[in-house]
């Protein structure tokens, strides 16, 4: 068993290093080992697996992540985090400290790893939760689950079904990779320092996207329209991709959608429809990602 990090060891850890949780890097460590081996439980990891760690700060979870067995690539952007990280596994799990491989950098921009990671699971800052999510599913194909502890809010529109308050553009994108669902709140004595919200895990199960011709870039275009005026009926709100209202409008009725419904009450079934119809004509571009 790993020797996990309690609050008395986070905070002593973080003054012999000389820092404090950022707040340009939306740092908050988790200072409860219950919660993290939570976590990890949950996660169902074992010894096949190869998990990407994002935001790994001074090692809670990092440590709890390699109790399972698993092999572990932590993503840390803070250089005096990402230096520290493998001398307190090291004093704490030495066994496991050679399943540890920590890479200094950016997860929005990472697509390369050491191996094929099989699963996300991470503390993630709130600011960059859902495009971290989304970039790295785009470009691991391999991962087959994802486990996060995001802001309570963003949890509800992580996993929101259509037609509800807090469906939209996440729910929708998140769709296209995974069933998703929340696994549970956490409260907020967990942290250190104490966030001003409520926190929540998120779990998305890995499935093939829908069957279109469409691509993703395609389909992504028609969420980030359909959602762009929330009250908008879809012949206005796709008018731009489309080229015209009328464009629009022809495309909805030609796969079966009435042009007034609009984007919260469809599945990303009918995204990928609407794509097809669209991209028929002047496939659409855009290829933006909210968070």
């Amino acid at each position: 068993m790993a020797d996990l990090l309690g609050p008395s060891d986070i905070r002593t850890l973080a003054e012999t290093l000389g820092t404090s949780p950022a707040k340009k890097w939306g740092q908050n460590f988790v200072v409860d080992a219950g919660t993290v081996r939570r976590i990890a439980r949950i996660a169902a990891l074992g010894s096949e697996d190869h998990v990407v760690e994002v935001g790994p700060g001074l090692g809670s979870l990092t440590l709890a992540l390699l109790e399972t067995g698993a092999t572990v690539t932590a993503v840390e952007i803070d250089p005096i985090l990402a230096e520290a990280l493998p001398r307190t596994v090291a004093e704490r799990a030495s066994a496991e400290s050679t399943r540890l491989t920590v890479l200094q950098a950016d997860a929005l921009i990472v697509t390369d790893l050491p191996l094929p990671p099989t699963a996300l699971v991470a503390n993630l800052p709130y600011n960059v939760s859902v495009p971290v999510i989304l970039h790295l599913l785009e470009h691991f194909p391999s991962i087959e689950r994802v486990l996060v502890m995001v802001q309570s809010e963003v949890a509800d529109r992580l996993a929101a079904p259509p037609g509800s308050r807090t469906y939209g553009i996440p729910s929708a994108k998140a769709a296209w990779y995974g069933a998703t669902r929340r696994a549970g709140g956490v409260g907020r004595a967990v942290f250190w320092p104490v966030p001003r919200v409520d926190s929540a895990l998120v779990l998305i199960e890995r499935r093939e996207p829908p069957e279109t011709t469409a691509t993703r870039r395609e389909v992504f275009a028609v969420i980030d329209a359909a959602f762009a005026q929330r009250r908008k009926g879809l012949r206005g709100a796709l008018s731009g991709i489309a080229g015209s209202a009328a464009a629009a409008e022809a495309a909805l009725r030609s796969v079966g959608i009435e042009p007034l419904t609009r984007g919260e009450q469809l599945d990303i079934v009918a995204f990928a429809r609407i794509a097809e119809a669209l991209a028929a004509t002047d496939p659409p571009t855009s290829d933006m990602v909210e968070a």
